[in-house]
């Protein structure tokens, strides 16, 4: 499908990518918490009860709907890094929505995309990461 890579730069890419997941996508999270405790403390410092209730309530939305929206990201990312089957596959679902978000999610989704979809990359996703199976086959 796109050039190909050796075995070791695939597996270099995978941990980069996996990273790349877990780290941006708890990055979304935080924000989420960030937006909750902004919106609260605008809503206390107006000194209006209805103003708070209004704010917070806003804010536990914001930052429930950034958290959910992290998840699958998080999840993803550590599957990549396990190098486990089901890791590439909701992180090639996971690349293909967040190409919707332009700029930064859209550079992040075509870079998962390139390197999960390389035609060596299904054989790397069997659960063991390339240590793991270095140790097995110096073992047998």
């Amino acid at each position: 499908m796109f050039t190909n890579m050796n075995r070791e730069q695939l597996a270099q890419h995978i941990t980069i990518l996996g990273w790349l997941l877990v780290v941006s996508n708890l990055i979304l999270a935080l924000i989420g918490g960030l937006i909750f405790l902004l919106l609260t403390g605008i809503g206390a410092a107006s000194g209006e009860a209805e103003a708070l209730a209004v704010l917070s309530v806003v804010g536990i939305f914001v930052a429930g709907l950034m958290l959910v929206l992290a998840l699958p990201g998080i999840a993803a990312g550590y599957g990549v890094l396990r190098h486990a089957n089901w890791g590439r596959i909701l992180a090639i679902v996971v690349a293909i929505l967040s190409l919707l978000c332009f700029p930064i999610g859209t550079l992040v989704g075509l870079y998962a995309l390139w390197v999960l979809l390389q035609e060596s990359a299904p054989e790397l996703f069997n659960g063991t990461t390339p240590t793991q199976a270095a140790t097995t086959e110096k073992q047998t």
